[in-house]
């Protein structure tokens, strides 16, 4: 899950930053609103945690430009500003979750899993197609009740796979999900992914459609 993290503070953004990889989401940071908006809108990303006092042009105007255009990726708003009113508004310009400074990465890390879920029309916390079962909240998969030794990448490509089980999706969609801006992508990482996945996984949990992408199939 690739995630777009706006905060001005130098120490915080690393932290945070270092907090999210550690549970394996892809994350681009950017310290302005001004970056924000560029990598908005260049990129497509799961989710964004955004600092309200910023550089540029705050988080509000940053949150009220995807509303106004119809961007519905889901927001943590992430301040110190505890003031009523300032959280009102901030709900108000379209964020999904409010969440004030100083807070714990483990909080947030559930926050974020409960406002993705809610923007897949998912509400359950497990996703289960044939063998392969996917914990969203502890971030793990079993196959066949073992757990399957994933590299975080392999998650992800499962997670993404998972949760639009039946559904096509395209080289380009793995791709922006995998790889941040500062990533490399060499020209067979998602073929490699995908056969790492089907030798953990069994070799018809994933379909590749030629030329078009790969998915899982939900049971009938």
């Amino acid at each position: 899950m690739r995630i777009l993290l706006v905060e001005d503070d130098e120490m915080l953004g690393e932290a945070l930053r270092d907090g999210l990889r550690q549970e394996s989401y892809v994350v681009d940071w950017v310290r302005d609103g001004g970056a924000a908006l560029a990598a908005l809108s260049t990129a497509t990303f799961s989710a964004l945690v955004l600092d309200l006092g910023l550089p540029t042009c705050d988080g509000i105007t940053v949150l009220r430009w995807l509303r106004q255009n119809g961007r519905t990726i889901p927001v943590v708003i992430v301040t110190a500003r505890d003031r009523l009113t300032d959280r009102i508004a901030g709900l108000d310009a379209g964020a999904d979750d409010y969440l004030i400074k100083p807070f714990d990465i483990d909080e947030l890390g559930a926050r974020l899993r409960a406002i993705t879920r809610r923007a897949v029309g998912c509400a359950e916390s497990m996703l289960t197609v044939g063998e392969v079962v996917l914990d969203l909240r502890q971030r793990v998969v079993t196959c066949h009740g073992e757990p399957a030794a994933l590299t975080a990448r392999e998650y992800a490509v499962v997670e993404l796979l998972m949760r639009k089980a039946g559904c096509l999706v395209t080289r380009a969609e793995i791709e922006e999900e995998l790889y941040g801006f500062e990533d490399d992508i060499a020209s067979n990482a998602i073929e490699v992914h995908i056969h790492n996945l089907r030798r953990k996984l069994g070799p018809r949990f994933i379909t590749n459609l030629k030329g078009r992408g790969y998915r899982v199939e939900i049971a009938r």
